[in-house]
């Protein structure tokens, strides 16, 4: 055995352990309850902890980690990890965290603005516009759902649809999500997921053999006109996004038009490649 390899060997007291590492004996016990850093030893008679000092490259890293507010399983993850992917667990975690802390930026602004009473200059931030969109047929699935669980099921959704959308044609438009009812952290809509298609034949003979599962269907929209904003994916997020649904509306009743159904969010861009000031969606109503 090496000499260093008797080094990180070398069975230390949690105190001594503590003083090395640059932790606190509480911290350690922590770590030890969160499953993070276990002691190498536990005295049967004693309960005294020992740990090793190889251990402290860990006990280190897991304190550096805590400060970024990491979850615990990913902690668990990172540690567990070799280095390289260990730090592309990080990257990922890290990524998530900016986008949170885009959106939050942006619902801040968005909430100074209301308690200021200075509303009409936040919607004034986004520029409203109207397009005349043709008549299609969609496949589409419904679902009653919350706002924290909305995200993941509209990926969820939209993907099976774009995947379906291979025995009907193929994809014709941007997929959307209409909602038939207010989505928020009480009240659960329902949303639909729709997915224009070129076959209207083939559509329902999907929908008529998966419609069970997925709780699916087809129709033919109209043609319409919508009146829209283009908001970033870090706007997106729930609540913030309700800053983008209001301006519409307020711009829709100054124009002297009505809404003549039901607001949706038109993604036409590659969400997972996208960042977070990146323009992925459209904010719509139809409006006559």
């Amino acid at each position: 055995m090496t000499e260093d390899a008797r080094v990180d060997d070398e069975l230390l007291t949690i105190g001594a352990f503590a003083a090395r590492a640059r932790l606190s004996a509480k911290a350690l016990r922590l770590y030890d309850r969160l499953g993070l850093l276990a002691p190498a030893h536990v005295d049967e008679l004693s309960g005294y902890r020992y740990y090793r000092a190889g251990q402290v490259e860990r006990a280190r890293l897991v304190a550096l980690l805590r400060q970024l507010d990491m979850p615990l399983a990913r902690i668990a993850e990172v540690v567990e990890a070799d280095g390289t992917e260990g730090a592309g667990l990080l990257a990922a975690y890290w990524a998530d965290v900016e986008t949170r802390l885009a959106g939050q930026r942006t619902l801040a602004e968005y909430l100074r603005g209301r308690l200021s009473g200075r509303s009409s200059e936040m919607y004034g931030k986004f520029v409203v516009e109207t397009v005349q969109v043709p008549a299609r047929v969609v496949i589409t699935q419904s679902r009653h759902t919350l706002a924290d669980e909305l995200p993941a099921w509209i990926g969820a959704s939209l993907g099976r649809l774009e995947s379906a959308a291979r025995e009907c044609g193929g994809v014709t438009a941007a997929p959307y999500v209409v909602y038939h009812a207010e989505v928020s952290m009480e009240s659960d809509g329902p949303a639909e997921s729709c997915v224009p298609v070129a076959d209207e034949r083939a559509a329902r003979a999907w929908a008529q053999e998966h419609g069970r599962t997925w709780e699916t269907g087809v129709r033919v929209e109209p043609a319409q006109r919508l009146a829209y904003t283009r908001i970033t994916k870090a706007q997106v997020a729930h609540p913030q996004i309700m800053a983008a649904f209001e301006a519409v509306e307020q711009w829709i009743a100054a124009q002297g038009l009505r809404q003549a159904g039901p607001c949706r969010e038109v993604y036409f861009a590659d969400w997972d490649a996208a960042g977070p000031e990146d323009e992925v969606c459209d904010v719509a109503f139809p409006v006559k």
